[in-house]
């Protein structure tokens, strides 16, 4: 696929789970909770094994950490992103 169609595809990943965080709360009435789960993720260890493209959008985390221009290839937001969203909900 051509690159901006991947980046689309990728962007529209990351809205998606925004989303989900977002109904989660809906159906909870319970954002802290949410928060709290995110936080155990965020603070949990990292990967120790390669985890291929096709793969990382298996994972409620993103495996691959890293930073800079890698951000737009990624499958999931940071999840200080989504700490921050639901902090104003």
């Amino acid at each position: 696929a051509p690159l901006a169609a991947t980046l689309v595809q990728l962007a529209i990943s990351r809205q998606r789970e925004f989303l989900a965080d977002a109904s989660s709360v809906e159906l909870t009435r319970n954002p802290q909770g949410m928060i709290n789960a995110l936080l155990k993720l965020d603070n949990s260890e990292p990967m120790q094994r390669h985890v291929d493209d096709a793969s990382s959008a298996l994972f409620i985390n993103d495996p691959k950490k890293e930073s800079g221009l890698q951000k737009l290839f990624y499958t999931h937001p940071p999840i200080s992103e989504r700490i921050e969203r639901l902090k104003h909900m």
